[in-house]
Protein backbone atom coordinates (compact mmCIF):
# COMPACT_ATOMS: atom_id res chain seq x y z
CA UNK A 1 0.00 0.00 0.00
CA UNK A 2 1.54 3.40 -1.23
CA UNK A 3 2.05 6.07 1.92
CA UNK A 4 1.01 9.63 1.26
CA UNK A 5 3.37 11.70 2.22
CA UNK A 6 3.40 15.84 2.88
CA UNK A 7 5.56 18.61 2.06
CA UNK A 8 6.49 18.35 5.95
CA UNK A 9 9.09 15.59 5.11
CA UNK A 10 10.85 17.77 2.66
CA UNK A 11 12.21 20.06 5.14
CA UNK A 12 15.20 18.00 5.63
CA UNK A 13 16.30 18.23 1.65
CA UNK A 14 16.31 21.89 1.35
CA UNK A 15 19.06 24.14 2.60
CA UNK A 16 18.47 27.52 3.13
CA UNK A 17 20.30 28.89 0.20
CA UNK A 18 17.30 27.25 -1.94
CA UNK A 19 14.71 29.07 -0.99
CA UNK A 20 14.86 31.58 -3.65
CA UNK A 21 15.40 29.67 -6.74
CA UNK A 22 13.12 31.95 -8.64
CA UNK A 23 14.87 34.68 -8.06
CA UNK A 24 17.76 36.33 -10.25
CA UNK A 25 18.32 36.10 -13.46
CA UNK A 26 16.51 33.89 -16.45
CA UNK A 27 18.19 30.71 -16.81
CA UNK A 28 19.81 30.34 -19.98
CA UNK A 29 18.35 28.40 -22.65
CA UNK A 30 19.84 26.08 -24.98
CA UNK A 31 19.33 25.05 -29.00
CA UNK A 32 17.31 21.99 -29.89
CA UNK A 33 19.72 19.66 -29.79
CA UNK A 34 17.22 17.05 -31.16
CA UNK A 35 16.76 18.59 -33.77
CA UNK A 36 17.31 15.86 -37.14
CA UNK A 37 18.77 17.79 -39.54
CA UNK A 38 22.53 18.81 -37.81
CA UNK A 39 25.22 18.97 -40.12
CA UNK A 40 28.66 17.63 -38.86
CA UNK A 41 30.36 20.49 -37.52
CA UNK A 42 26.83 20.51 -35.34
CA UNK A 43 27.44 16.99 -34.33
CA UNK A 44 30.65 17.82 -33.35
CA UNK A 45 29.62 20.75 -31.60
CA UNK A 46 27.39 18.29 -29.49
CA UNK A 47 30.34 16.56 -29.01
CA UNK A 48 32.24 19.17 -27.56
CA UNK A 49 29.48 20.38 -25.45
CA UNK A 50 28.00 16.87 -24.53
CA UNK A 51 30.70 16.54 -20.78
CA UNK A 52 28.60 19.74 -19.23
CA UNK A 53 25.29 17.15 -19.37
CA UNK A 54 26.66 14.57 -17.66
CA UNK A 55 27.89 13.23 -13.91
CA UNK A 56 31.29 13.63 -12.84
CA UNK A 57 34.24 10.87 -13.82
CA UNK A 58 34.09 9.52 -10.32
CA UNK A 59 30.36 8.86 -10.24
CA UNK A 60 30.34 5.09 -11.14
CA UNK A 61 33.12 4.45 -8.93
CA UNK A 62 30.80 5.62 -6.47
CA UNK A 63 28.91 3.01 -6.74
CA UNK A 64 31.51 0.45 -6.38
CA UNK A 65 32.34 1.73 -3.02
CA UNK A 66 28.78 1.97 -1.89
CA UNK A 67 28.53 5.01 -0.95
CA UNK A 68 25.74 5.01 -3.43
CA UNK A 69 23.14 2.42 -3.45
CA UNK A 70 23.25 1.11 -6.95
CA UNK A 71 19.94 -0.96 -6.72
CA UNK A 72 18.00 1.99 -5.70
CA UNK A 73 19.06 3.78 -8.49
CA UNK A 74 18.55 0.37 -10.90
CA UNK A 75 14.65 0.47 -8.89
CA UNK A 76 14.75 4.05 -9.70
CA UNK A 77 15.19 3.75 -13.58
CA UNK A 78 12.83 0.45 -13.91
CA UNK A 79 10.20 2.68 -12.20
CA UNK A 80 10.58 5.69 -14.71
CA UNK A 81 10.71 3.24 -17.71
CA UNK A 82 7.15 1.54 -16.31
CA UNK A 83 5.61 4.84 -16.20
CA UNK A 84 7.24 5.48 -19.74
CA UNK A 85 5.45 2.81 -21.45
CA UNK A 86 2.61 3.34 -19.41
CA UNK A 87 1.60 6.72 -20.75
CA UNK A 88 3.54 6.16 -24.25
CA UNK A 89 6.13 8.90 -23.19
CA UNK A 90 8.75 9.41 -26.12
CA UNK A 91 12.21 7.62 -25.23
CA UNK A 92 14.12 10.78 -24.85
CA UNK A 93 11.70 11.59 -21.67
CA UNK A 94 12.60 8.58 -20.01
CA UNK A 95 16.54 9.09 -20.48
CA UNK A 96 16.23 12.68 -19.68
CA UNK A 97 14.34 11.99 -16.60
CA UNK A 98 17.38 9.65 -15.22
CA UNK A 99 19.87 11.65 -16.62
CA UNK A 100 18.48 14.66 -14.06
CA UNK A 101 18.59 11.95 -11.87
CA UNK A 102 22.08 10.90 -12.22
CA UNK A 103 23.20 14.61 -12.36
CA UNK A 104 21.40 15.42 -9.27
CA UNK A 105 22.89 12.17 -7.53
CA UNK A 106 26.34 13.04 -8.41
CA UNK A 107 26.45 16.96 -6.97
CA UNK A 108 23.66 16.34 -4.08
CA UNK A 109 23.82 13.73 -1.52
CA UNK A 110 19.89 12.45 -0.37
CA UNK A 111 19.26 11.99 3.35
CA UNK A 112 19.00 8.29 2.48
CA UNK A 113 19.96 6.17 0.11
CA UNK A 114 17.15 4.50 -0.57
CA UNK A 115 13.60 5.02 0.32
CA UNK A 116 11.24 8.02 0.02
CA UNK A 117 13.63 10.70 -1.24
CA UNK A 118 14.76 8.36 -3.88
CA UNK A 119 11.06 7.88 -4.92
CA UNK A 120 10.21 11.92 -4.71
CA UNK A 121 13.50 12.42 -6.82
CA UNK A 122 12.89 9.96 -9.30
CA UNK A 123 8.65 11.52 -9.53
CA UNK A 124 10.42 15.27 -10.19
CA UNK A 125 12.55 14.05 -12.49
CA UNK A 126 10.14 12.50 -14.63
CA UNK A 127 7.77 15.47 -14.52
CA UNK A 128 10.39 17.84 -15.28
CA UNK A 129 11.62 15.50 -18.54
CA UNK A 130 7.94 15.10 -18.93
CA UNK A 131 7.19 18.58 -19.27
CA UNK A 132 9.85 19.45 -21.52
CA UNK A 133 9.29 16.82 -24.20
CA UNK A 134 5.53 15.69 -23.73
CA UNK A 135 2.66 17.36 -25.51
CA UNK A 136 0.34 16.47 -22.53
CA UNK A 137 1.55 15.93 -19.57
CA UNK A 138 -0.08 13.99 -16.01
CA UNK A 139 -1.05 15.55 -13.39
CA UNK A 140 1.86 15.35 -10.33
CA UNK A 141 -0.56 12.52 -8.94
CA UNK A 142 -1.75 10.61 -12.10
CA UNK A 143 2.40 10.38 -12.75
CA UNK A 144 2.74 8.33 -9.44
CA UNK A 145 1.51 5.29 -10.89
CA UNK A 146 3.17 2.00 -11.47
CA UNK A 147 4.18 0.46 -7.93
CA UNK A 148 4.89 3.43 -7.02
CA UNK A 149 5.73 2.44 -3.16
CA UNK A 150 5.22 6.48 -1.91
CA UNK A 151 2.75 8.65 -2.85
CA UNK A 152 3.49 12.47 -2.83
CA UNK A 153 1.58 15.81 -2.74
CA UNK A 154 1.77 17.95 -5.14
CA UNK A 155 3.32 20.46 -3.36
CA UNK A 156 5.89 18.28 -2.60
CA UNK A 157 6.79 17.08 -5.89
CA UNK A 158 7.00 21.02 -6.87
CA UNK A 159 9.22 21.96 -4.16
CA UNK A 160 11.77 18.70 -5.20
CA UNK A 161 11.43 20.33 -8.65
CA UNK A 162 12.66 23.41 -7.95
CA UNK A 163 15.54 21.67 -5.95
CA UNK A 164 16.80 19.64 -8.63
CA UNK A 165 16.23 22.76 -11.28
CA UNK A 166 19.18 24.90 -8.79
CA UNK A 167 21.24 22.09 -8.88
CA UNK A 168 21.27 20.75 -12.20
CA UNK A 169 21.77 24.60 -12.85
CA UNK A 170 18.41 25.03 -15.17
CA UNK A 171 20.24 22.99 -17.62
CA UNK A 172 17.41 20.67 -18.86
CA UNK A 173 18.16 20.58 -22.12
CA UNK A 174 20.77 17.51 -22.11
CA UNK A 175 22.51 16.20 -25.16
CA UNK A 176 21.78 12.33 -25.27
CA UNK A 177 22.36 9.83 -27.22
CA UNK A 178 19.64 10.69 -29.20
CA UNK A 179 21.87 13.61 -30.37
CA UNK A 180 23.71 11.68 -32.46
CA UNK A 181 22.00 8.14 -33.50
CA UNK A 182 20.38 9.86 -36.93
CA UNK A 183 23.41 11.31 -37.74
CA UNK A 184 25.63 8.17 -36.97
CA UNK A 185 22.79 5.79 -38.70
CA UNK A 186 23.46 8.02 -42.40
CA UNK A 187 27.08 7.80 -41.81
CA UNK A 188 26.59 3.67 -41.62
CA UNK A 189 24.25 3.33 -44.37
CA UNK A 190 25.00 6.37 -47.02
CA UNK A 191 22.07 4.66 -49.22
CA UNK A 192 19.89 5.18 -45.80
CA UNK A 193 18.23 1.75 -46.88
CA UNK A 194 18.34 0.84 -43.33
CA UNK A 195 18.09 4.34 -41.55
CA UNK A 196 14.43 3.85 -39.84
CA UNK A 197 15.29 0.15 -38.37
CA UNK A 198 18.96 1.17 -37.20
CA UNK A 199 16.96 4.22 -35.23
CA UNK A 200 14.48 2.29 -34.06
CA UNK A 201 16.62 -0.28 -32.62
CA UNK A 202 19.45 1.85 -31.56
CA UNK A 203 16.25 3.23 -29.73
CA UNK A 204 15.63 0.07 -28.07
CA UNK A 205 19.34 -0.91 -27.19
CA UNK A 206 19.71 2.71 -25.26
CA UNK A 207 16.62 2.35 -23.51
CA UNK A 208 17.41 -1.38 -22.24
CA UNK A 209 20.50 -0.66 -21.24
CA UNK A 210 19.93 2.39 -19.46
CA UNK A 211 19.39 0.85 -16.15
CA UNK A 212 23.09 -0.96 -15.73
CA UNK A 213 25.17 1.02 -14.16
CA UNK A 214 28.05 0.00 -16.24
CA UNK A 215 26.69 2.40 -18.94
CA UNK A 216 27.68 5.70 -16.69
CA UNK A 217 31.04 5.35 -17.73
CA UNK A 218 30.62 6.30 -21.35
CA UNK A 219 29.18 9.64 -22.61
CA UNK A 220 26.29 10.05 -24.78
CA UNK A 221 27.91 10.01 -28.21
CA UNK A 222 30.13 7.08 -27.35
CA UNK A 223 26.66 5.33 -26.06
CA UNK A 224 24.70 6.34 -29.50
CA UNK A 225 27.68 4.89 -31.59
CA UNK A 226 28.05 1.80 -29.92
CA UNK A 227 23.84 1.14 -30.11
CA UNK A 228 23.97 2.15 -34.33
CA UNK A 229 26.48 -0.50 -34.10
CA UNK A 230 24.52 -3.28 -32.40
CA UNK A 231 21.55 -2.52 -34.49
CA UNK A 232 23.74 -2.98 -37.53
CA UNK A 233 24.76 -6.02 -36.41
CA UNK A 234 21.06 -7.72 -37.09
CA UNK A 235 21.38 -6.45 -40.87
CA UNK A 236 23.19 -8.86 -42.79
CA UNK A 237 24.20 -6.45 -45.07
CA UNK A 238 25.72 -3.61 -42.40
CA UNK A 239 26.46 -6.78 -39.80
CA UNK A 240 30.18 -7.08 -41.04
CA UNK A 241 31.33 -3.44 -39.81
CA UNK A 242 34.61 -2.80 -38.09
CA UNK A 243 33.45 -0.97 -34.91
CA UNK A 244 36.65 0.84 -35.50
CA UNK A 245 35.73 2.83 -38.00
CA UNK A 246 33.34 4.31 -36.52
CA UNK A 247 35.87 7.05 -34.31
CA UNK A 248 36.20 8.87 -38.47
CA UNK A 249 32.26 9.37 -37.91
CA UNK A 250 32.53 13.11 -36.67
CA UNK A 251 35.53 14.66 -34.61
CA UNK A 252 36.06 14.15 -31.28
CA UNK A 253 35.18 10.57 -31.05
CA UNK A 254 36.73 8.11 -29.14
CA UNK A 255 37.65 5.15 -30.41
CA UNK A 256 38.64 3.41 -27.41
CA UNK A 257 35.26 4.26 -25.89
CA UNK A 258 33.23 3.28 -28.60
CA UNK A 259 34.89 -0.41 -28.49
CA UNK A 260 34.09 -0.78 -24.73
CA UNK A 261 30.73 0.66 -25.22
CA UNK A 262 29.84 -1.67 -28.24
CA UNK A 263 31.58 -5.24 -26.49
CA UNK A 264 30.03 -4.24 -23.11
CA UNK A 265 26.45 -3.98 -25.22
CA UNK A 266 27.05 -7.12 -26.99
CA UNK A 267 27.69 -9.11 -23.33
CA UNK A 268 24.44 -7.88 -21.89
CA UNK A 269 22.78 -8.93 -25.15
CA UNK A 270 24.60 -12.86 -24.58
CA UNK A 271 23.75 -12.54 -21.07
CA UNK A 272 20.05 -11.86 -21.82
CA UNK A 273 19.58 -14.53 -24.55
CA UNK A 274 20.88 -17.47 -21.53
CA UNK A 275 18.71 -15.93 -19.10
CA UNK A 276 16.00 -16.51 -21.58
CA UNK A 277 16.78 -19.71 -22.01
CA UNK A 278 17.42 -20.74 -18.58
CA UNK A 279 13.88 -19.81 -17.91
CA UNK A 280 11.76 -22.57 -17.67
CA UNK A 281 8.64 -22.37 -20.51
CA UNK A 282 5.60 -21.95 -18.33
CA UNK A 283 1.96 -22.51 -20.18
CA UNK A 284 -0.55 -19.59 -19.04
CA UNK A 285 -2.99 -20.76 -16.42
CA UNK A 286 -6.09 -21.00 -17.98
CA UNK A 287 -4.24 -22.74 -21.19
CA UNK A 288 -3.21 -25.43 -18.41
CA UNK A 289 -6.20 -25.59 -16.73
CA UNK A 290 -7.72 -25.56 -20.57
CA UNK A 291 -5.31 -28.75 -21.78
CA UNK A 292 -5.38 -30.77 -18.24
CA UNK A 293 -9.19 -30.78 -18.60
CA UNK A 294 -9.35 -31.76 -22.10
CA UNK A 295 -6.37 -34.51 -21.25
CA UNK A 296 -8.71 -35.81 -18.63
CA UNK A 297 -12.21 -35.44 -20.36
CA UNK A 298 -10.68 -38.91 -23.13
CA UNK A 299 -11.20 -40.74 -20.15
CA UNK A 300 -14.17 -38.85 -18.06
CA UNK A 301 -16.21 -39.17 -21.28
CA UNK A 302 -16.52 -35.36 -20.03
CA UNK A 303 -17.00 -32.46 -23.51
CA UNK A 304 -13.79 -31.66 -25.11
CA UNK A 305 -14.56 -28.21 -25.07
CA UNK A 306 -14.43 -27.69 -20.87
CA UNK A 307 -12.00 -25.20 -19.83
CA UNK A 308 -12.63 -22.15 -17.11
CA UNK A 309 -14.37 -19.94 -19.42
CA UNK A 310 -16.74 -22.75 -20.54
CA UNK A 311 -20.48 -22.93 -19.22
CA UNK A 312 -20.90 -26.89 -17.76
CA UNK A 313 -23.99 -28.29 -16.89
CA UNK A 314 -22.97 -29.71 -13.69
CA UNK A 315 -24.09 -28.33 -10.24
CA UNK A 316 -21.56 -25.36 -8.86
CA UNK A 317 -20.15 -27.54 -6.24
CA UNK A 318 -18.82 -29.99 -8.73
CA UNK A 319 -17.61 -27.38 -11.33
CA UNK A 320 -15.39 -26.01 -8.46
CA UNK A 321 -14.23 -29.42 -7.39
CA UNK A 322 -13.35 -30.08 -11.28
CA UNK A 323 -11.58 -26.59 -11.42
CA UNK A 324 -9.45 -27.21 -8.20
CA UNK A 325 -8.36 -30.44 -9.53
CA UNK A 326 -7.49 -29.58 -13.05
CA UNK A 327 -5.15 -26.16 -11.26
CA UNK A 328 -3.43 -29.28 -8.89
Amino acid sequence: MSTVWSSDCFSDLLCAEDSGILSGESPECSSDVESPACSEECIAGFIEGERHFVPGFDYLSRFHSQSLDVTARADSVAWILKVQSYYGFQPLTAYLSVNYLDRFLYSRRLPQANGWPMQLLSVACLSLAAKMEEPLVPSLLDLQVEGAKFIFEPRTVRRMELLVLSVLDWRLRSITPFSFIAFFACKLDPTATFIGFLISRATDIILSNIQESSFLEYWPSCIAAAAILSAADEIPNLSLQNPEHAESWCDGLSKEKIIGCYRLMQDLVVQNSRNKKSSPNVLPLQLRVTVRGRMRSSSDSLSPSFSLSSSSSSSPISYKRRKTNNCL
